[in-house]
């Protein structure tokens, strides 16, 4: 639906005829005798007979030189007779915004202004007199008023659609901060000035000028720049007479005495002084679906004609749809954070960093209006230096779907915890998913890294394969049995451990990346793996690619129509540790083994160069194996891993976890924990499903 211009006359090239603005716009180019008998719009009324060609006649009929009536394509539309050559003659105008009072009475005949004798511009706006004008510009203006999405787009709407076709400017001011649904917001109520706008001195777009001949009359200066003469904040008192202005909900003449009593309060000091004399103003509260949320101050230049009561309706059906419209924006933009919190809050906010392993992750929900859905990765680290990297689909992308993704991804957390295999973590999702409900589908593919034996576990419900890229640039579809989706119930996983080969890169993803409405999913894939090894060619054989750059390379494998659904990717790169790196030891639970263990370790570290952490690794391994000895039946072991970091484990049968407690004066031991709390870079305790891990990590120098 598109919008006309408010001037009578034909559109100029260049000229939006949707922008109320640009119908005040005139080219150089223009003949002469054009720009002095200008077209009138279909919805202008004469109140006098026909002038001559070229003149609309009040019920959009046109009259030959003889008086004889003219067809017509419609009731709102009229096409103008002229004897002009075909190719000046004026174009239909459809449905557009009406002008308003302001230059009929003040037109003498011949197209003199009374009062001066002088030509009217042709821009001027010219008078409704009949109640059908001024229905079709407030069914116009209410138009362009919806289309707006957000406050701003609304509030613009409202301006643009006014000015200079309602009024020469206008004021909006909004609530701060604006009320949300039925929300009471406590503390005084503030009024600020949102937008101003009025009509520019200088009419000119793309450099077209007005001619000179035809500028029009300079502004009054009150007009000129509304928001230095007015205050930006105003609070509306209790009991005052800007409170009982806008408790009372109707638009109010300027005049009137509770609106002159009320805009000093508005407008702050000396900002009457905007406000032309007589009935050259309306006042108009903005009140939405539970309370006024602001007000609207219309205005018109001295100049041109004043507010009649009828106008009165017209701002209260502008000041109403504006309302309403702002309540729904404010409304939508509340949906549109909290969805925004809540994919937040169910995706990583932060990628952990394991040792071994570099990670990378994108996010696309499918469109801007579905901000959330059922899609989620992890990164999960596990004792041993092992990370488990998750990746699923719930179905659907809404907000339930995002409520039990959520639920799902937490139960993977926790399960991942336990240290239990993939297929397992698999299979107490499964009973998850059904404890949610019976519609609860899911995919999921749970895979375990460990960088020290390179090797990768995965069991996978119903998910995509993982792509896997070598160092060399080959890509590879891992052939992992795709088992059920997670919430089907009564079925077994089963995991497969393959290769991690060092500078290798895993890739898991959603089905939203290969699965579209225009391709298949294994057409998907292998796209995907095209893309994959295309993008390692570019840096060569011995340098695999850098992983953000990948995972932006992989989206723009989409296409237009190919975001049908959430996406989902997980980019792991493979750096594994050296077996040269990794010290391991079996201890047998005697008490001897505390002493083996420091000459163990402190052996280690001369072989590593570590020497300046001898004394701190010989106090701390000698305390944490004292308590693992203490309490295990099996044999203790112990292993250091030289990374950027020098990390020492110790894992023994027992599952209870030690606790860090502050040991009293008299207390032979307990102080074990505290030391290592004391000197270790971090330190920690997970329990695995054979005991649990104690380990800690030491800055190397």
């Amino acid at each position: 639906m598109t919008e006309q211009p408010t001037s009578f006359e034909r559109p100029q090239p260049g000229v939006d005829p949707a922008e109320a603005r640009g119908a005040l716009l005139r080219t150089q180019k223009q003949p002469a005798q054009q720009l002095g008998n200008p077209a009138l719009p279909a919805q202008a009324r004469t109140d006098g007979p026909s002038s001559g060609p070229g003149t609309a006649t009040p019920c959009g009929k046109g009259t030959d030189g003889n008086g004889k009536e003219l067809p017509v394509n419609g009731s709102e539309h009229s096409q103008p007779a002229t004897t002009e050559p075909d190719a000046h003659r004026p174009r239909p105008a459809p449905e557009g915004i009406p002008a308003q009072p302001g230059a009929e009475q003040e037109r003498a005949p011949g197209g003199q202004e009374r009062r001066t004798g002088r030509g009217l511009p042709p821009g001027r706006p010219m008078p409704m007199r009949r109640d059908g004008d001024r229905l079709r510009f407030v069914g116009a203006a209410t138009r362009r008023i919806a289309r707006g999405l957000d406050l701003d787009e609304i509030v613009m709407g409202l301006c643009r659609a006014t000015v200079p076709t309602f009024s020469d400017a206008i004021l909006v001011y909004l609530r701060e901060p604006l009320p949300v649904g039925d929300e009471r917001p406590s503390g005084p109520v503030v009024l600020r000035l949102r937008r101003t706008d009025r009509i520019p001195q200088e009419r000119d777009t793309d450099g077209v000028l007005l001619p000179p001949a035809f500028e029009p009359e300079p502004e009054p200066s009150v007009l000129a720049d509304l928001s230095s003469l007015t205050t930006e904040l105003c609070e509306v008192r209790p009991g005052g007479a800007l409170n009982e202005v806008l408790r009372g909900v109707r638009p109010v003449f300027a005049d009137a005495p509770a609106a002159r009593a009320a805009l000093p309060e508005l407008l702050g000091e000396g900002g009457e002084g905007v406000v032309p004399g007589g009935q050259r103003a309306i006042l108009a509260p903005l009140r939405g679906r539970r309370r006024v949320i602001g007000a609207a101050l219309f205005l018109r230049r001295p100049d041109r004609l004043a507010f009649e009561a009828d106008d009165l309706l017209v701002a209260a059906q502008l000041a109403t749809h504006s309302a309403l419209g702002i309540d729904k924006a404010v409304l939508y933009g509340r949906e549109a954070y909290i969805a925004d919190e809540l994919q937040r809050t169910m995706l990583p906010e932060t990628l952990p960093r394991p040792t071994g392993v570099r990670l990378a992750s994108r996010y696309l929900p499918a469109a801007e209006t579905a901000r959330v859905g059922g899609d989620w990765y992890d990164a999960i680290p596990l004792p041993g230096s092992r990370v488990a990297l998750v990746v699923g689909d719930v179905m659907g992308h809404s907000m339930t779907s995002a409520a039990i993704m959520g639920q799902l991804r937490t139960t993977a957390q926790t399960l991942a915890g336990l240290d239990l295999p993939p297929q397992e973590v698999l299979h107490h999702l499964d009973e998850q998913a059904q404890r949610l409900g019976t519609d609860r589908m899911a995919t999921c593919l749970y895979a375990v890294y460990d960088p020290v034996t390179h090797r990768i576990t995965i069991a996978n419900a119903g998910h995509p394969p993982p792509v896997l890229l070598h160092l060399g640039g080959r890509a590879e579809v891992l052939r992992v049995p795709p088992g059920a989706p997670i919430g089907v119930g009564g079925v077994d996983f089963e995991a497969v451990e393959l290769d991690a080969p060092a500078g290798g890169t895993l890739l898991l993803y959603t089905d939203g990346l290969v699965e579209s409405r225009l391709r298949d999913v294994w057409t998907g894939i292998e796209q995907l793996r095209e893309k994959l090894a295309a993008t390692a060619q570019l840096t060569g054989p011995d340098h695999p690619p850098p992983l953000e750059a990948l995972c932006d390379e992989v989206l723009d494998m989409l296409g237009p129509g190919d975001r049908d659904d959430d996406i989902a990717l997980l980019a792991a790169r493979f750096d594994g540790i050296a077996p040269s790196d990794v010290a391991y030891w079996t201890l047998e639970p005697e008490d001897s083994a505390p002493g083996q263990a420091r000459r163990l370790a402190r052996r280690a570290l001369a072989r590593w160069d570590l020497e300046d952490l001898t004394d701190s690794v010989e106090l701390l391994v000698s305390e944490v194996v004292t308590n693992a000895v203490r309490y295990a039946s099996r044999p203790v072991t112990l292993r250091l891993l030289r990374t950027d970091v020098l990390r020492c484990e110790v894992g023994d049968d027992v599952p209870q976890l030690p606790r860090l407690r502050q040991a009293r004066a008299t207390d032979e031991g307990g102080r074990g924990l505290y030391l290592v709390n004391k000197l270790a870079r971090r330190w920690g305790a997970t329990r695995l499903s054979t005991g649990k891990v104690v380990w800690f990590e030491l800055n190397p120098g």
